[in-house]
């Protein structure tokens, strides 16, 4: 059973844009690590805007409230806003890549599966198969249940990505410095030398 974007019960989907500078990544990582926090996802990508990144983070619910981990992560000085979306009416995806063992006898079988699903064959050899399918944990999973039989050579998954539906959005509206000095200022953080900012 999952919810209205997705998510499965006990999993918070949580959306974080970062300014994109080097080792944030890292210390969003770490910062998860130091307070047990368990990422069950992460996937991260530029936004609309230069200079300002998106995280994806699915957290097990059981390891933290969904209050907490925002609240950990706005005091990281890189990032800017965090969003909750686990309640929200979101479109989630994720794409995967497995590269299936076949033969002339079963190739036909794994060609009706993928149509099933709507995976499509992005490289043919001898004796396999490559799928890419896009959709939300549930579709994927499914697909791989349905190849495990034939044998998986190989796969690879991208992590989950969200954006809510309709007119609202998680993105920040301006990517001017000014703005995202407001966003940090107003999470009570001062401007200290080069970093610019610091957490009281």
């Amino acid at each position: 059973m999952t919810t209205t974007n997705g998510t499965k019960p006990g999993q918070h989907t949580v959306v974080a844009i970062v300014e994109d500078k080097p080792g944030v990544l890292q210390r969003v990582a770490g910062l998860f690590r130091r307070r047990g926090f368990n990422i069950e996802s992460l996937a991260v990508g530029p936004t609309e805007f230069e200079g300002l990144s998106r995280m994806t983070i699915i957290v097990d619910g059981a390891s933290a409230p969904v209050e907490q981990v925002e609240k950990q992560l706005y005091k990281l000085i890189d990032v800017v806003k965090v969003s909750d979306l686990t309640h929200e009416d979101a479109i989630t995806r994720e794409l995967a890549l497995l590269k299936v063992r076949c033969n002339n006898v079963n190739r036909h079988e794994l060609l009706d599966i993928a149509n099933v699903f709507r995976a499509d064959v992005v490289d043919m050899a001898t004796n396999s198969l490559m799928l890419q399918v896009v959709g939300d944990e549930d579709k994927i999973n499914g697909l791989i249940k349905m190849c495990e039989p034939y044998g998986i050579r190989e796969l690879s998954r991208t992590g989950t990505i969200a954006m809510t539906r309709g007119q609202k959005t998680t993105t920040v509206h301006e990517s001017e410095p000014e703005a995202i000095a407001r966003v940090h200022q107003s999470q009570g953080r001062r401007v200290e030398a080069d970093l610019p900012f610091s957490s009281d």
